[in-house]
């Protein structure tokens, strides 16, 4: 995938991190308990960290190899972590939500890890040369 076309991918899911964010706080809010709401913030809160990080890693100069797969994991991880927290929150919504959902979230916790540590793998590759 072309560079351009994953930074306007990253800015399209910002965007959905501040559609979200407004439409926990306002239209879901009378649906969620204390818990679910905290759990929401939660998946809100860590989309947009991981958005800021794959927006970081996209316009660093000159952008390598580990750069580019820190900012697709950031995004998987959004996707995995953030998407089966936003689901889970509404389980009042979605009484048969699958059970299974709540496993996806460490695997986009693992995701995040890898991006950051690709990340790493970057500065370490610099400091060397």
């Amino acid at each position: 995938m072309e560079n351009r076309n994953l930074m306007m991918i990253t800015m399209a899911v910002g965007a959905l991190a501040v559609v979200l964010g407004a439409f926990g706080a306002h239209a879901l809010k009378p649906y969620m308990d204390e818990a679910a709401a905290a759990t929401y913030q939660t998946a809100n809160r860590y989309h947009f960290y991981h958005t800021f990080l794959a927006l970081t890693y996209l316009i660093w100069k000159p952008l390598d190899k580990p750069l580019y797969k820190g900012a697709i994991m950031a995004l998987i991880g959004i996707l995995l972590f953030s998407g089966s927290l936003y689901l889970l929150s509404l389980r009042s919504l979605m009484p048969n939500l699958p059970a299974w959902i709540g496993a996806i979230t460490p695997l986009g916790g693992l995701c995040f890890i890898l991006a950051w540590l690709l990340g790493m793998n970057t500065l370490v590759k610099k400091k060397k040369n």
